[in-house]
Order: structure tokens, then C-alpha cells, then sequence
């Protein structure tokens, strides 16, 4: 059980640093951003498991040689069973930690996740007095405003794809068309609950590298994933030229959708309770919408000269690595004779 302490603790520290620093800096990661998006969040659930873990078995070593018996010798310590092996100020110490960093990130998730809702549930009200539903574009909504503005509002009762009237009268049938596949493409493929979960990750553990790196990445590559959906509709041509559009609409200070749901809100502090967690400086009840995100410089060079996907084998290797992440702290935690 020691031993796998020092594994998981070892883990920990990994992917806290190293791993993602190195993985934000990989080039192939635009070749393939549903393989690295899996990596990603690979990384961040083996980092909270090997966290917490190291605690865990660390605390609970004297009591028993796997996770079973030692928590049924935990259950004996607390309900004060004769002859029960009793723990030392230190195992009382690592326990505690394992608790307090397990539900405080569990609360932060669930704080996020409340003041989440609230957010988008006003961004529905304003949205019902400031726009009109679209006569042509199923589940989509216009507000007069002249800034080419596009971005989407999930939600469980129905999602919204917000579309201001500046955009519908600079773009074609074709450019409108590449706009709404790629929000519909956010929407459809639950981008919002990703955003979510590493912003709140990112919430809990601000001084994380992982955190900060992860929810960096997590934006760029679901902007991909919905540009490699909207390519399935549109030319490459149409599509750049909508993306365009709606990117000088949102301004270029950040791509956070800050300037757009202002926008389409007509308040700049409306705007701000709207925007999406994405942005660096927003706060966990800020994750109302999924803006379409800035058209960064990867995601510009990849559209004008896209380059070959990740091969086979190399789509595998990261697969299979994502797996390991995933197993290893789980049998350091369940059955630590099995590694160590």
C-alpha cells in the first residue's frame, strides 16, 4: 500500500506539470483533436484520481493490504471495534486531505454547475425580450443588432443558436449555413459539459498548470471539432468566410464571446454575465453560453492549409496511453499487489 502511495503521488505530480506543458506544445494535436481531447481529459480525471489517491492508500496503509480490507479496518477504527489498529497523527493527516481536495472538488463542480444554470436561465430571459425567433433557421434566434454575432446556449429543457442581424445580412446562404453547422455542431456534441467540467477543474485548482493548460486546449479543440463538422456541410472556402465574420464580431481582445453576448444583450454588463467560461478571467457562474470562440492563428493555418490526419497508429498510441492514465491509479487504488 506504500508503495502505491508513492505511485500515485508520483503520477500526480506528472500530470500536473510536465505532461500537460509538454501536450500543449504538441503539433499533432490540430491533426487530431478528438484524440487529443480524450488525452486531455484522460490526464485530468488519472490527476485528481492519482491526487487524492496518494492520500488515500497513504492514510489507510496500516489498516490493510488493498483498498477493501483497509477501509473495512478504517470502519473498525471508526466505530471503536476492540483490537482495531488504530492510526498515527500522520495517517489521520493524509485522510484529511484526501477528503478535503475530494469534496472540494466536488463542491466546485456543483457550485459551478448551480450557478451555471442560473446564468443561462437569465441569458433566456433577457434573450426572450431582446430577440425573435428565426422564420427559416430551426431553434434559432435574431436580435437586431448590426455586429455579426453567432453563438449557441445549450440547455436541457432546448438549445438556442443566437444570430444577430448584422450577420444574417453579411453573409450568403452558404457563409449562414457554416455558421449554424458549426454551432449546431458545439450543441450537438455536448461541448458545453466539457467546458464545464475543466472550468470548474480549473476553478478548484487555479494554481494547477493542468487546469490552466487543459481549459486552454479543451477551447481551441472543440472550436476544431466544430469546424471538421460545419467542413461536412460547407466548403472550406464558406466556411472561413463565415468564421471570419463572425470573429471581427466579436471582437479581437479575446475569444472568450465577451464582446458578442454583449452584443446581442445590448449591455456590456449584461454581456458579462453571459459570457462563457472560456473566458481567462471569468468566474465560475460564467458559463452560460459557448461562443464560437476567437478564430485563433492554429485554427486559421489549419483551415487554410490542413494538413494530413494523425495516422492509425499514432491515433491508437494516444488512445491507448489515455486507457493506462486511467487504469493504472485505478489498481494502485483497488489492487495494489497488481503494480507494485
Amino acid at each position: 500500500m506504500l508503495t502505491a502511495s508513492y505511485l500515485l503521488l508520483g503520477l500526480a505530480i506528472i500530470l500536473a506539470w510536465p505532461a500537460p506543458v509538454v501536450l500543449s506544445h504538441a503539433r499533432w494535436t490540430s491533426r487530431s483533436p478528438f484524440t487529443a481531447l480524450l488525452l486531455w481529459q484522460a490526464i485530468a480525471l488519472a490527476g485528481g484520481l492519482s491526487m487524492i489517491g496518494a492520500f488515500l492508500v497513504w492514510g489507510l496503509e496500516p489498516l490493510g493490504d488493498d483498498l477493501l480490507s483497509a477501509l473495512h479496518g478504517f470502519w473498525g477504527v471508526l466505530t471503536g471495534r476492540p483490537g482495531a489498529t488504530q492510526l498515527t497523527v500522520i495517517h489521520v493527516f493524509a485522510l484529511s486531505t484526501a477528503l478535503l481536495i475530494g469534496g472540494h472538488l466536488v463542491f466546485t463542480l456543483l457550485l459551478t454547475a448551480y450557478k451555471v444554470t442560473r446564468q443561462r436561465a437569465r441569458h433566456r430571459r433577457l434573450l426572450a425580450l431582446l430577440s425573435g425567433p428565426s422564420p427559416s433557421i430551426p431553434g434559432a434566434v435574431v436580435v437586431e443588432h448590426q455586429a455579426p454575432v453567432a453563438y449557441c446556449l445549450p440547455g436541457f429543457s432546448g438549445s438556442l443558436t443566437v444570430l444577430s442581424r448584422g450577420l444574417l445580412d453579411s453573409l450568403d446562404a452558404e457563409g449562414l449555413r457554416g455558421v449554424i453547422a458549426h454551432e449546431h455542431a458545439h450543441l450537438d456534441q455536448r461541448h458545453d459539459l466539457l467546458v464545464l467540467a475543466f472550468e470548474s477543474w480549473h476553478q478548484a485548482l487555479p494554481w494547477l498548470p493542468t487546469s490552466r493548460l487543459a481549459r486552454l486546449a479543451v477551447q481551441e479543440l472543440i472550436e476544431m471539432l466544430a469546424d471538421d463538422a460545419a467542413l461536412g456541410q460547407v466548403s472550406r472556402e464558406d466556411l472561413l468566410r463565415s468564421l471570419i465574420a463572425v470573429s471581427a464580431g466579436m471582437g479581437v481582445t479575446d475569444g472568450s464571446g465577451d464582446a458578442a453576448a454583449a452584443a446581442v444583450l445590448g449591455s456590456p454588463d449584461r454581456g458579462r454575465e453571459a459570457t462563457s467560461p472560456l473566458a481567462p478571467a471569468s468566474g465560475p457562474g460564467h458559463a452560460a453560453a459557448v461562443p464560437g470562440g476567437e478564430l485563433s492563428s492554429l485554427r486559421l493555418r489549419r483551415l487554410l492549409s490542413p494538413a494530413p490526419e494523425l495516422p492509425v497508429a499514432g491515433r491508437a498510441t494516444v488512445m491507448g496511453t489515455s486507457v493506462l492514465l486511467i487504469v493504472v491509479p485505478t489498481l494502485a487504488l483497488v489492487a495494489p499487489g497488481l503494480l507494485v
